[in-house]
């Protein structure tokens, strides 16, 4: 069964709340103010209630009323009483942003900035950080930067959101401009200031430019900690700097933790330097001694985790799980789609097909992966050229990144795919991670 979350009203109003909300056949809603038939509720104390004039009085109820439904999730209900004057407070807005972050949707993240944008709070630094957060979190990276430039005071938060969400976004240069435009105004950097710094380097493999920056921590008595050593890693191994990594690992003045040598391990995989690799790996043995054992003794059966997908669509999101039946448009688009994938070069790499089974299997196994599927409906859903968001709570595996890349070139469509690492921008064949993941 196809599970969707709808932007769907209430039908009928709460006992306590001072509108009702009524469903027309088209789906939106239509609110009409019944405070004059309703008497007022939770007035408070009788004897201390003349000391507050009627307006304010409202504003209380209102705002209380609005509470309530927000702590049940009705988010839509609230916003359509809040599009019908209804007031709320500074504490209704945070909620209102937490819900969105929750539910990752775009559309729901826009009709809540243009109330905050209306209302007296639309100055408010946290808010505002808040506010970035949710479109960072809805890879919207773009409606990001517009609230950050639009911001009349921001903080240090507001300064490490943007480099992180670039980032995060594979847009490595962007974080460091960002940076760069921080010092210019004064802004003093922090420890995480310099991490995300360090990150949106090894993106860009600006070698030269981390090191700078690692060096300069100390002009602002920063003690460098693990996360900006393993940050030094991460540039070098990304540029493929791979001896000069290990040197820099051997010569760190505090003890190597055990991530150090898995990422560095990492890069030695991915660049082919299996000597290297086979370094790392005999270090880990030694730093915890469990990791061999584990390779020795048969790991308990664990429960599957099953893979599930939502796929924003205007202003509905779409549940998506790789063991649920789907529409048949659906099924028939991909199949289409895997035609023409094969045409442009794809092969499928079955090395990520764990079960044991025959290769045409496992080849159909990954064809219907669901992150594909959740794409697949999207395509045949929305209007040409629509990007499309995709959020994943597994980490995608290295197939469909690949797969995912050439279906962006053949649709012509910006897909973005948030794993439970990272964003991943596809667009004209390539994506945004670098395919460093």
């Amino acid at each position: 069964m196809e599970l969707k979350l709808h932007t769907s009203i209430a039908s009928s109003s709460p006992p306590f709340c001072t509108y009702a909300v009524h469903p027309r056949q088209n789906g939106t809603n239509n609110c009409r103010s019944i405070h004059r038939k309703i008497p007022p509720l939770r007035m408070g104390n009788p004897s201390i209630q003349p000391k507050l004039n009627h307006h304010q009085t409202l504003n209380q109820h209102q705002n209380a009323d609005l509470s309530h439904l927000l702590q049940e999730g009705n988010l839509n209900q609230v916003l359509e009483l809040m599009g019908h004057g209804v007031f709320a407070d500074y504490s209704v807005f945070i909620s209102l942003l937490n819900l969105c972050e929750d539910s990752k949707s775009l559309e729901l993240g826009k009709r809540v900035h243009e109330f905050l944008r209306r209302s007296k709070f639309g100055g408010d630094v946290e808010l505002g950080n808040k506010l970035i957060e949710v479109y960072l979190k809805c890879g919207s990276v773009k409606d990001a930067r517009k609230v950050f430039d639009k911001m009349t005071e921001r903080n240090i938060c507001s300064w490490n959101l943007m480099i992180s969400g670039y980032t995060l976004n594979g847009l490595g240069n962007d974080g460091l401009l960002v940076f760069k435009k921080m010092k210019q105004q004064g802004i003093v950097p922090d420890g995480e200031t310099f991490a995300l710094v360090l990150a949106a380097c090894a993106l860009v493999e600006g070698v030269e430019e981390g090191l700078v920056h690692f060096e300069s921590m100390k002009e602002y008595g920063i003690v460098p900690g693990m996360e900006h050593y393993l940050g030094v890693v991460n540039v070098l191994g990304c540029a493929g700097q791979l001896d000069e990594a290990e040197e820099f690992i051997e010569n760190m003045p505090i003890e190597v933790g055990v991530e150090v040598w898995q990422t560095l391990g990492n890069f030695a995989r991915i660049h082919g330097n299996l000597e290297l690799e086979d370094r790392a790996e005999e270090l880990l043995t030694v730093l915890d001694p469990s990791k061999d054992v584990a390779d020795k003794v048969p790991a308990p059966q664990r429960k599957e985790q099953s893979a599930i997908n939502m796929l924003e669509e205007k202003n509905r999101v779409g549940y998506y799980r790789c063991n649920m039946p789907y529409k048949e448009e659906g099924y028939l688009k991909l199949r289409g789609l895997t035609g023409q994938m094969r045409e442009a070069g794809y092969v499928p790499d079955t090395r990520y097909v764990l079960h044991d089974i025959d290769e045409e299997e496992k080849e159909k196994a990954l064809q219907y992966h669901s992150e594909r599927l959740a794409i697949a409906y999207g395509l045949i859903s929305t209007p040409p050229r629509t990007t499309l968001r995709i959020i994943k709570n597994l980490r995608i595996c290295g197939d469909c990144h690949n797969a995912i890349k050439i279906m962006s070139k053949i649709v012509g469509r910006e897909l973005i795919v948030r794993d439970n690492k990272r964003f991943h921008h596809f667009k004209d064949g390539k994506c945004s991670c670098g395919d460093y993941w």
